[in-house]
């Protein structure tokens, strides 16, 4: 998923002397390397140690220059640990020399002063730290004592260096009730802005079992990221939703109003707007996704335009047809808007894109018929990079407790409800 580009890509893409719309994306989110210096118990990835078919600096020289000719406009760097990565500076200065901004994804346990000056020099114009909580809780999720303590300082050392800053959040169970706080802490800073997203049983966080969000668990998730927007925009920190998370349940409106072109979720934009590409050379529409079932194909075989046109799995979300869909989804009021949420999230729970259980709307309306959906692991992942383990999502009776405990589920503010003004 990445950070947020700072620019925004465009509603939608221009059109030929057709008319016929013209798909290119105008932002990449690339993963330069597996290795790492933290050991987060929720990495999709299991990033630690760099990979031995990375690809070269030659290749990925070729992949930046393949990126510009196809007209992107940002390319956002991540990891693993990208200024773990020997030639990482290099890299930014051959996107910078061909007229692309180059952003980054940090951890930032070893962001220093000069760290941050050489990145500011080679042309790195905006990076995001990751801040997943509270001090302990941070600490706890990234398996590294002080590790708060560096991402916090990795701020300040990227400000002073003149890089725009922003921050990143993975939510999952240790963490969605300090969202509020964290907001607090985070307007010490001037950040552009705050990506906050689900977390996905992938990798590691498919056998933390202490860190998933059941499905159900939107109904409590959603009120504290609504009162967290409305905190943040008294702090002046612009709250950016991930696109896994909502969607078109009664909060939709509140947090994504100022955020996407149409006030709501639009579905996935990867194949659209977005290209991913992993440590490996593998091309998907988000680097985060698994490679089964989501690589279109691989830089080193072919090339990224040709995967771009021709990859079924980068068309997908150009090529959307309500089929897709299956189970609730199929049948969702807001399947065609919608078109089953993010498909990275939706694979890694049920087997296949196309029914995603992680949606506010979903759980709303099991909650009118004192239903609730959870999540069951058959089979946990077997400790390959972004593996994932099997699932069954299992719908239950509401417990008369758990829903008497429930939190108000529509905006602290005066108001239409957002799901019926859609």
């Amino acid at each position: 998923m990445g950070m947020p580009n700072i620019k925004r890509c465009p509603a939608q893409q221009p059109a030929d002397a057709s008319g016929k719309r013209v798909f290119r994306p105008t932002y990449a989110v690339w993963e330069l390397t597996l290795r790492c210096d933290q050991c987060c118990h929720f990495c999709g990835t299991r990033a630690g140690h760099a990979h031995r078919d990375e690809l070269t600096t030659a290749e990925a020289k070729d992949v930046i220059r393949q990126l510009a000719e196809m007209g992107c406009k940002e390319v956002a760097l991540h990891g693993g640990e990208v200024y773990l990565r020997p030639d990482w500076l290099e890299l930014v200065r051959t996107v910078r020399e061909h007229a692309m901004d180059c952003t980054m994804v940090t951890g930032g346990k070893t962001m220093s002063r000069q760290q941050a000056g050489q990145a500011a020099r080679a042309g790195v114009s905006a990076v995001s730290v990751s801040i997943d909580g509270l001090q302990a809780t941070h600490d706890l999720l990234r398996g590294v004592r002080g590790s708060f303590a560096s991402a916090t300082a990795a701020l300040t050392n990227l400000a002073e260096a003149g890089i725009k800053i922003g921050c990143n959040t993975q939510v999952n169970q240790k963490n969605y009730h300090e969202l509020p706080q964290l907001a607090e802490i985070l307007s010490h800073w001037p950040l552009y802005g705050w990506q906050v997203q689900l977390m996905v049983p992938m990798g590691r966080a498919a056998n933390a079992e202490n860190l998933w969000l059941h499905p159900y668990d939107m109904l409590e998730l959603m009120p504290v990221l609504g009162q967290t927007r409305l905190r943040a925009d008294e702090l002046g920190i612009a709250l950016w939703p991930g696109d896994n998370i909502g969607y078109f349940g009664t909060f939709e409106h509140l947090l994504r109003r100022d955020r996407s072109p149409k006030g709501h979720s639009g579905g996935c934009g990867g194949g659209i707007l977005s290209i991913g590409i992993d440590a490996l050379g593998e091309v998907k529409g988000c680097s985060a996704m698994s490679s089964e079932g989501f690589s279109g194909g691989n830089v080193r075989h072919a090339s990224l335009l040709s995967i771009w046109n021709d990859a079924k799995e980068l068309r997908r979300a150009r090529d959307f047809h309500l089929d897709d869909l299956w189970g609730f989804c199929r049948t969702c009021y807001y399947a065609e808007i919608c078109k089953g949420g993010c498909p990275w999230t939706a694979a890694s729970v049920t087997g296949r894109r196309g029914n995603n259980p992680y949606c506010h709307h979903r759980a709303l309306e099991w909650l009118r018929v004192h239903k609730r959906e959870r999540l069951v692991q058959v089979q946990p992942a077997q400790g390959a990079n972004r593996d994932t383990a099997c699932w069954n999502v299992v719908l239950e009776d509401a417990p008369a407790a758990w829903v008497a405990a429930l939190p108000e589920q529509h905006p602290p503010t005066p108001g239409k409800r957002e799901d019926e003004s859609m």
